[in-house]
């Protein structure tokens, strides 16, 4: 397309979206209120506006992707074009001069014959179809299916103007689709057409055990959880091999508080007020909150128990360290039942507890652990993660087991691979 036709449609799309959007953000730059009415979308292209050696700004990208391979990759195709912005009152020149340059060498016509067919279902909002048009206007082509996703950050590494291309998958449509209109409304299920913010990808914000939004789809689902399909230190893992040594004990420091249950959709949480904490390697670790696990996660030996118990706790410098108390099947555990008492009628909701709670009497009597560096289980699964496995379980009854198996019947991730850790554990 001529030099000076990309700014001009940029703009129109700009105040085509500020008119969509009520005209509240008319005033702001052009490349500031793409990227505020057009959202976190992407639409197979990306694009960095930068300096060009005469001076003008410049366009270039990665273009349209093909569809994707079997290990999630996809092949790219590189385009690059310059484009020219009138800064100084010369708009209507410019525009004049985009019309004489598309009447002389009649490119309108083959811009026009040229455009992917890109039809919007007829349940499509107005931002959609503008962000189809814009996508045409800046020459991305749709996929497959012959729609566009596009999504729009103000900001690149560095500082530019940036629109990526993040092309989810077909489960990863038919999953946000599925959830975005789930009546459930459970805290973390977040519409996830408008939970991504600038620079992140149109993906679903929910993530589940089971299903196509499990635990094999998470790494894919949005940037910020890639750990869990590349991390190399991910938990849990199957203790086996630990090497026994004289292990500093766990200085627990515990006491009775108040605490609140939240069911949040993927188990139950309980939130401890301030003043609980452990000291280990003379590190002090304030906990964080505690929730559940049907069946373990981690493993001895080869061993999988009914249920953990994942204490998390934070130092100052936001180093996490988890704590982990395997239940077995036995006699009732007392702690479990005072968190079951003031379970929320709704997932989402938050029950504060009128009564406290001593986290002492949750803890074996035995306290020599397992140790190894690992993750977070749940997504982002981030690294370096200090986790401490008591090797001692504690009991809890098989009717408190059902009680939680009536909310989650499944909720662990799948062992991960040691991958040569080292495993230390108390002699």
């Amino acid at each position: 397309m001529p030099s000076r036709i990309l700014p001009s449609l940029v703009a129109a799309a700009a105040l085509q979206a500020s008119l969509l959007c009520g005209g509240a953000a008319a005033s702001e730059p052009v490349a500031g209120l793409v990227v505020a009415q057009l959202g976190p979308t992407s639409p197979g292209f990306k694009m960095n506006l930068n300096r060009g050696q005469n001076g003008a700004p410049e366009a270039t990208g990665v273009g349209p992707r093909q569809p994707e391979t079997r290990d999630g990759g996809a092949a790219d195709a590189q385009w690059h074009s310059s484009t020219s912005h009138p800064s100084t009152g010369k708009d209507a020149e410019a525009k004049t001069a985009d019309r004489q340059d598309a009447a002389k060498d009649g490119k309108s016509a083959d811009a026009r014959s040229a455009r992917p067919a890109a039809s919007a279902p007829a349940a499509a909002s107005p931002m959609d179809i503008l962000r189809e048009k814009l996508a045409v206007k800046l020459g991305a082509k749709p996929a497959a299916d012959g729609k566009f996703a596009m999504q729009v950050s103000n900001r690149g590494e560095s500082g530019e103007n940036v629109i990526t291309s993040v092309r989810p998958s077909a489960a990863a449509v038919s999953a946000a689709r599925k959830h975005k209109h789930a009546a459930s409304g459970a805290a973390g299920d977040a519409d996830p057409d408008l939970a991504a913010g600038p620079g992140q990808s149109l993906l679903p914000t929910h993530w589940d055990y089971t299903g196509d939004t499990g635990p094999e789809a998470w790494g894919r689902m949005r940037p910020e959880f890639s750990k869990c399909a590349t991390g190399q230190r991910q938990s849990p893992i199957d203790i086996r091999g630990g090497i026994a040594v004289d292990l500093e004990p766990i200085k627990f420091e515990y006491r009775p508080s108040s605490f609140s249950v939240i069911d949040n959709g993927h188990t139950v949480e309980v939130h401890v007020e301030p003043g609980n904490s452990i000291t280990i390697m003379g590190r002090r670790y304030e906990l964080a909150q505690f929730h559940f696990h049907r069946p373990s996660e981690e493993r001895i030996n080869g061993r999988q128990y009914d249920m953990v118990v994942h204490l998390v706790h934070k130092d100052a410098e936001g180093h996490i360290a988890v704590v982990a108390v395997l239940l077995d099947r036995g006699s009732a555990q007392a702690i479990v039942q005072t968190v079951w008492n003031n379970l929320p009628l709704e997932k989402g909701d938050e029950v504060r507890a009128g009564s406290r709670i001593d986290l002492t009497q949750l803890l074996p009597e035995d306290k020599r652990y397992y140790t190894y560096m690992g993750s977070l289980t749940t997504p982002p699964c981030s690294e370096g993660v200090l986790w401490m496995v008591l090797k001692q379980p504690v009991p809890i009854s098989m009717d408190q087991v059902a009680i939680f198996s009536r909310l989650y019947p499944m909720n662990a991730r799948p062992i991960q691979q040691a991958d040569g850790r080292l495993i230390k554990e108390s002699n």
